[in-house]
This record gives structure tokens, sequence and C-alpha cells, in this order.
């Protein structure tokens, strides 16, 4: 994934500074490999019990921020891209890849937020350009109540899918590096996002699986996650 406003300069496709973020490493053994650490694992089961699945793996390269600000990631929650529940045995592992703190953007959080409802999310208005599939809680003005996570490298969060987040823009001009993984309970179950506030992220990732893969918009938000889903530890019961 490239920023949105990297991606309109001057920089060839495979210049470092192209690269945002990269999802799915599921395939990739060196990188998959985070998400089966034993350090790791032995907190995430204590939210998702004994069976676990990998469902979404990151690595995010935050770059220097153009001066539009583009580099933010707005406040959401990570449910809303989420067909899968309960939501009380997702949860996400989150790996300072390197020292983090507010000059290159780290996380800010809503501590209690979590025991909340599932917001209904989209793009923000934003004058400089929002970077693809990068939505929002909408309405949102709660800025006073939040927490700037300042990490060391090698240190690790874990937070729950309703937690609101964002993070601000890398002021540096070297970039932040980060590696995450979102697990589930393999004894969870699928839901129809249609009808509900997630309609409109199924909807953007039909169309993006239409343009990289060729797939029709039969294919649903559950299928693509379902694909994207390993097993770690345990057994593949349901999920």
């Amino acid at each position: 994934m490239r920023d949105v406003t990297i991606s309109k300069s001057e920089y060839d496709s495979k210049n470092e500074k192209m690269v945002y973020k990269m999802q799915d490493f599921q395939e990739d053994k060196e990188l998959f490999r985070y998400c089966t650490l034993p350090e790791i694992l032995k907190y995430v089961e204590c939210f998702t019990g004994p069976n676990i699945l990998a469902m979404h793996t990151m690595m995010i390269n935050k770059p220097p921020d153009f001066g539009k600000k583009t580099t933010r990631h707005p406040f959401h929650q990570d449910l809303h891209y989420f067909p899968f529940r309960p939501s009380d045995r997702i949860v996400c592992a989150w790996t300072a890849m390197e020292h983090i703190d507010r000059n290159n953007g780290c996380l800010s959080v809503l501590p209690g937020t979590h025991k909340g409802p599932l917001q209904p999310h989209d793009y923000p208005q934003w004058e400089g350009g929002v970077n693809i599939m990068f939505h929002g809680i909408q309405n949102f003005k709660d800025y006073d109540a939040r927490v700037h996570v300042e990490m060391e490298k090698g240190d690790t969060i874990f937070f729950h899918p309703l937690l609101i987040h964002g993070s601000g823009q890398n002021k540096t001009q070297g970039f932040r590096k980060a590696i995450s993984c979102h697990f589930s309970s393999a004894d969870g179950y699928y839901i129809d996002v249609k009808g509900t506030t997630q309609e409109n992220i199924e909807k953007e990732l039909q169309g993006i699986a239409s343009r990289a893969y060729g797939l029709d918009d039969s294919v649903t938000m559950k299928d693509l996650w379902k694909f994207r889903a390993r097993l770690v530890k345990g057994e593949r019961t349901n999920l």
C-alpha cells in the first residue's frame, strides 16, 4: 500500500518511500514467524482461548509526511473491517520495530472505548487526502480523552477490536516501522455485514478484489477473510 501523496509524486514505484504498509504476509515464512512467537501467543491465548487463528497480518512503514498530513490514521475501531465475532475473542498484537513517539506518529488510544458499540465509519473529509481504506469514525470529536502510546523497539501492546485508536503524522525524515497481527478464536463465527454499518467496507473490499484478482462481486467479506486466516495454535474448529 502506498501513501496517497507519495503515490502521486516523482518517486519510482520500487522506491522505499512508496511503501506505507504491507498487508497479508501470512504466506511469508519469515514474517509470519512473528505470529507464532511463544512470547506473543502466551498473551493472545488469554483472549482467544487455545484455538488461535491469525486473521490479519500487517507490516507498517509509516513514511515521512509530505506536509499534507496524509500519514495520519483517523480514529477508528478495527472491528469495522472484520466480519467475524465475538469481538471479545479477537485481539491485536502490535509491536514497535524501533523507538516510536509522537514525533514519528505513535498510536493514540481512547481508554475504555472497547466497552462501547461499533460506530459507523467512513472516509474523513481531510483536505490533503486520505489513504485507501483509512476509514474513521464519523463525526468523531472526543480528542481530549486520547492517550499517546510511546514505545521502544520490541515493546508490544495488545488491544480489543472495539478500542478507538489512531495515529498521528510522521514529522521526522525516517520511517516509523511496526508489525502487527489480529488473532481470533477459531471457535468464532462469521456474520453477514449487509444492512449493517460495515456494508461500505465490504463493497470497497469487493472492488479491490475485482481490480486486483478479477473476482466478481459475489465474493463476500466473509470469503476474503476466510481465505486469509491461518491456524497458529490448537485446531481450526469453525472460522
